[in-house]
């Protein structure tokens, strides 16, 4: 008998594991990790799903750095998350820019469905951490559950106020991995998905006048 696909937790790299860097992450030098990155990846380890990293990495493209380069990081840092108790079972990135028109560059869902094929993976069943709506898109439309963090562009460019718009439950906003890994480890407990989590409404409340605070 043929054994059921898994779930899976897909990760973005920057702005959700390092600092989204305005002039890109084009060395390892140049790559820092968020705060409580690396105890995050170590507790969702522990859930026994698959984990992988999916980026856009249009710096291959525009000559920024080479494909060697991005792999390098890639290594160092799995690396790295593996001293600390975690794993990750394999960081896929899209190479491409935009007007190259390809299936993986996020929004499109090309990465995770890759993912799926190679190793099983039930999307439907997963979970999507990212800090920017494209991230969020790709998500929702393969049915993977999808959370936007703030600890990037999760902040601005009205990627928050787009999520509090939406009607869909497959989807909520936190502040960070950490967050996020409340709200994972939650559904993983057979928790309905929280649209946001206390510790984003109380950042949220506190950035507001009074009169504002009926707001969430």
């Amino acid at each position: 008998m043929a054994m059921a696909a898994t779930g899976a937790i897909f990760l973005d790299r920057d702005g959700v594991i390092n600092e989204n860097r305005p002039d890109h992450v084009k060395t390892w030098e140049e790559f820092e990790w968020l705060p409580g990155v690396l105890t995050s990846i170590q507790r969702l380890s522990q859930t026994g799903l698959p984990i992988f990293i999916i980026t856009n990495q249009a710096i291959i493209s525009r000559g920024l750095a080479a494909e060697t380069t991005v792999q390098d990081i890639h290594a160092r840092m799995i690396t790295t998350i593996e001293q600390a108790g975690g794993h990750i079972d394999r960081a896929y990135y899209c190479p491409h820019d935009l007007h190259e028109r390809c299936e993986c560059r996020k929004p499109k869902p090309g990465m995770l469905k890759q993912a799926a094929q190679e190793f099983g993976i039930d999307l439907t069943r997963s979970f999507l951490v990212g800090d920017s709506w494209s991230d969020i898109e790709a998500g929702l439309a393969v049915g993977t559950s999808s959370i936007l963090v703030m600890t990037g562009r999760g902040r601005n460019q009205g990627n928050l106020a787009k999520l509090l718009t939406q009607s869909a439950v497959r989807m909520g906003a936190a502040c960070d991995l950490a967050d996020a890994t409340t709200m994972i480890l939650s559904a993983l407990d057979g928790e309905p998905m929280m649209m946001t989590t206390p510790r984003l409404r109380r950042a949220f409340h506190m950035a507001l006048s009074p009169n504002e605070l009926t707001v969430l």
